[in-house]
């Protein structure tokens, strides 16, 4: 395994059966080893530094209903709600005081949020806090409403594809939904000079190591700034609600593959790490990642926004989020940078 991981770091690429091969039959002392290389490559890139997202959640109304998601078009269940751009901008205003210089505006595919209110709220943004990123993540569009959304100032976009496995994706999502237009919508974004994420879900319902494999085939033909990972978690009113977790040991492997495939990425270690393992957004940031989210949305909204269910941070105020956080951080050795944390192109 050491040789395979070693070839990884060098080429950034395996083959499909030396991607199977790592992820199935690694030790934990093969896991600690990439997560060595892992830490040096993005101690390398970014230094001890970690970088804040301030996550926004403006609505959980979706027009989707794929089949692993709490907000899905079908949850009778699901407590509607949609902030105004008023609230968002003080939830930006908040997070400024707070040091972030990163606002991730993110939301279900909610036709009620025009083109034009998207870029008025992104103007608004913008012009009160110019020396701020603006991260979207609000669905696939068609190529004018990227470029708008770009034009008004945008700055990045996150997409996860889920799975690039074709039979894998018709899985887990309805028939109006198709991978290949979400890699268009992708590559649409990389087109218009976003610093684009995509992403993926570890042990989601039906994967196999081979569709694992995929993923990691599209995201080093993508080369995206930015790529999310989390463990699925089940939601109780979804068709998956009886299904296992993923776990955090799959996940954080991943990640440390993906510093090494990708070492000037943006890597998150995400709130669904973090919920299914009391430490499990340390452990991220030990396998490779440099980026956390805390939330910034409205305490009285924050469990509205269940993508899965025991999603931590529900009841905290932003400050509160804040503070523990850079407390986590700083714990493991890593330091909260308090700039906008774009992505670095050398290397």
């Amino acid at each position: 395994m050491l040789k395979l991981i070693d070839k990884l770091k060098q080429n950034r690429i395996l083959t499909k059966d030396e991607f199977i091969t790592l992820l199935d039959q690694h030790t934990e002392k093969d896991a600690e080893y990439l997560f060595s290389i892992a830490r040096a490559i993005r101690e390398e890139v970014y230094g001890k530094d970690v970088y804040l997202r301030g996550l926004i959640e403006f609505t959980n109304y979706c027009k989707n209903d794929c089949y692993y998601c709490g907000i899905r078009r079908s949850n009778k269940n699901a407590d509607r709600y949609r902030l105004t751009p008023e609230q968002i901008l003080e939830c930006c205003d908040t997070g400024y005081g707070l040091g972030f210089r990163t606002f991730v505006l993110q939301g279900g595919e909610d036709p009620y949020y025009t083109d034009d209110m998207i870029c008025h709220i992104v103007r608004s943004i913008k012009e009160k806090h110019p020396d701020c990123a603006i991260t979207l993540s609000i669905g696939e569009k068609e190529y004018k409403s990227y470029k708008a959304f770009r034009d008004a100032g945008a700055d990045r976009y996150l997409l996860r594809h889920e799975t690039a496995d074709e039979e894998h994706y018709k899985k887990l999502h309805p028939s109006s939904l198709s991978l290949e237009n979400r890699k268009r919508c992708l590559r649409d974004l990389k087109s218009l000079g976003y610093q684009v994420g995509t992403g993926f879900m570890v042990g989601s319902p039906y994967q196999t190591t081979a569709a694992l494999v995929e993923d990691l085939l599209f995201i080093h033909e993508l080369q995206p700034e930015m790529v999310g990972i989390g463990p699925f978690i089940p939601h109780k009113d979804t068709p998956f609600g009886d299904e296992k977790a993923g776990t955090l040991e799959r996940t954080v492997f991943l990640i440390g593959i993906l510093r090494l495939m990708l070492p000037n990425a943006l890597l998150p270690s995400t709130t669904a790490l973090g919920s299914i393992h009391p430490k499990g957004r340390e452990k991220g940031i030990l396998a490779g990642a440099n980026v956390v989210m805390p939330n910034l949305s409205p305490v009285n909204v924050r469990s509205k926004y269940l993508l899965y269910d025991n999603k931590i941070c529900t009841g905290d105020e932003a400050a509160e989020c804040r503070m523990c956080i850079e407390r986590r951080i700083n714990s493991i050795g890593y330091v909260v940078a308090q700039t906008r944390g774009d992505y670095k192109s050398v290397l």
